[in-house]
This record gives structure tokens, C-alpha cells and sequence, in this order.
């Protein structure tokens, strides 16, 4: 089952990176993110990983829950692999299947997309790992604070986000209890057959998306049971502050992004 799938929910954990500003977290999130996508050497994207294991284990996470998100990655992977085949044709013949030809840059484009998106996955865990989802409802809605003064609703985009990652150990479960549901009703999500498969899915998209909808109007009609109102001027019983350990957060970052810059333009 989905068991292992652990992305969105919030490890309560005393470390560094935890106690951190929450609106420092994301901005080197962001930082990180635009080095992920820039670099195109398999190396450097090695190297990467190793920095990014590194804050797995100084945030205290466990590195073998965070290897075991690597499996909502495996039919991405697998589609991807099997697009690139069919429409990259650069490079030389790496081998041959079936008569049919593999080129070398197919297979490099795979990889490069696997680890941009393993880097993605693993950095946004450490985020939504680390930080309270009311926490980072704050830090990004002063990330998009300064667009307020043009009208932009940073409060209702920070609150939608917020509760779209806290939804996501939510829909688990509730896929889990469906996925048991259907197999005791006799559907097969164990088999190698395609279609076979296909019906399995199907089987468990339908009831999954009734059961979202009524968890959205529950959870709709209970903020407006609350009183609930987004333009209101709220105030907060925890504040952060900018210390040092933002500070670093920032440097290393920057310094990261500056490594993947010389790395790839100037070296």
C-alpha cells in the first residue's frame, strides 16, 4: 500500500534546521531549487545529492523514509524513460532492443530529469518535514507579502498551499482504506497485466475524488462555522525572528547556487 508515503507530514524533531525561521526555509528552498534545474552534469548532480543527504541528517530526518519517497517516482520515471527513447535520437547507439536503437542521449536526459526530480522531492520533504503547516502558511505568505501592494490575495494563496501540502498524508490514508476496500471487493492491484492494472486505477480514482470533494466542504464548512475570515487582520501567538541560523541557511545556500554557476559557466 501507500504506507511509506510520508510527504506533507510534519516530524517534530529539535534540530537546526527546524528551528529556523519558516520564511528562511523557503527562500533557500527556492535558492537550492533554481541550482537543482542548472546543473546538466551527472557529477555535479552526485555531488548535490550528497549535500542534500547532508541536510536530511542535520534536520535528524531518517534518510531511508526519505529514500523510500523515491517510490511515487518509479512510473514517472519509467514514462519519461520511455518518451525520451522514442523521440531523442542524439548522441551514439548505446544498445539495442528488440531492433529497436537507444541513444546515448536519451538515456543521459532520463537521468538528468530523475535526479532533478529526486533533488525536487527530497528538498521539498526536508521543508514540510521541518515546518508546522500553520508555520509555513506564515512564511509564504510573507514571501508574497510585498505583492499585496498590487491586490495579489497572498494570505488566500499562502492558506490554499498550506492546506493542499497538509491534505497530502490525508489522501493517503483515505487511498489506503479504498485500496483495502477494493481488494477485499476482488480488484487486483498486485498484477502485471496492463489492463488489468489500468481497471485497478480507475477502480480507485472515482471513490478517491468523491472522498476529497467531501473532505474540501467539510473542512470549508467548518472555517466558515469558525468565523473564518481571509481579509481580516490577524495576529499571531508565535513570531519568529531573523538569528543566525536563517543567516547561514542563506550563505550556504547562496554559496550552493554559486558552486552550480562556476561549475557549469565559468569552469
Amino acid at each position: 500500500m501507500l504506507n511509506n508515503v510520508t510527504i506533507g507530514t510534519y516530524m517534530p524533531y529539535n534540530s537546526p534546521i527546524h528551528r529556523m525561521n519558516p520564511l528562511a526555509k523557503i527562500i533557500a528552498l527556492i535558492i537550492l531549487l533554481i541550482g537543482v534545474f542548472l546543473i546538466n552534469d551527472i557529477y555535479i548532480y552526485l555531488g548535490s545529492m550528497v549535500f542534500i543527504f547532508i541536510l536530511i541528517i542535520v534536520a535528524r530526518l531518517s534518510v531511508f523514509t526519505m529514500l523510500k519517497q523515491m517510490k511515487i517516482l518509479y512510473f514517472m520515471f519509467i514514462f519519461l524513460f520511455i518518451i525520451n527513447v522514442l523521440m531523442l535520437k542524439t548522441g551514439d547507439v548505446a544498445f539495442t532492443i528488440l531492433g529497436f536503437d537507444i541513444y546515448t542521449g536519451a538515456l543521459f536526459q532520463t537521468i538528468i530529469i530523475f535526479f532533478r526530480l529526486t533533488s525536487m522531492v527530497f528538498l521539498s520533504s526536508i521543508l514540510t518535514m521541518t515546518t508546522k503547516p500553520l508555520d509555513l502558511t506564515l512564511g509564504i505568505e510573507q514571501l508574497l507579502s510585498p505583492a499585496k501592494k498590487i491586490g495579489f490575495p497572498a494570505h488566500e494563496v499562502a492558506m490554499m498551499i498550506s492546506i493542499a501540502l497538509r491534505f497530502i498524508p490525508t489522501l493517503v490514508e483515505e487511498t489506503n482504506k479504498i485500496m483495502i476496500a477494493q481488494t477485499s471487493r476482488g480488484v487486483d492491484f498486485q498484477s502485471n497485466k496492463l489492463s488489468v492494472k489500468i481497471k485497478a486505477v480507475v477502480s480507485l480514482l472515482i471513490p478517491l475524488f468523491v472522498a476529497s470533494f467531501k473532505r474540501a466542504e467539510e473542512l470549508a464548512n467548518a472555517m466558515e462555522a469558525r468565523g473564518y475570515n481571509p481579509s481580516a487582520k490577524r495576529t499571531r501567538f508565535i513570531t519568529y525572528t531573523w538569528n543566525y541560523l536563517d543567516n547561514l541557511a542563506m550563505i550556504v545556500s547562496i554559496a550552493y547556487l554559486g558552486v552550480i554557476i562556476w561549475l557549469k559557466y565559468i569552469n
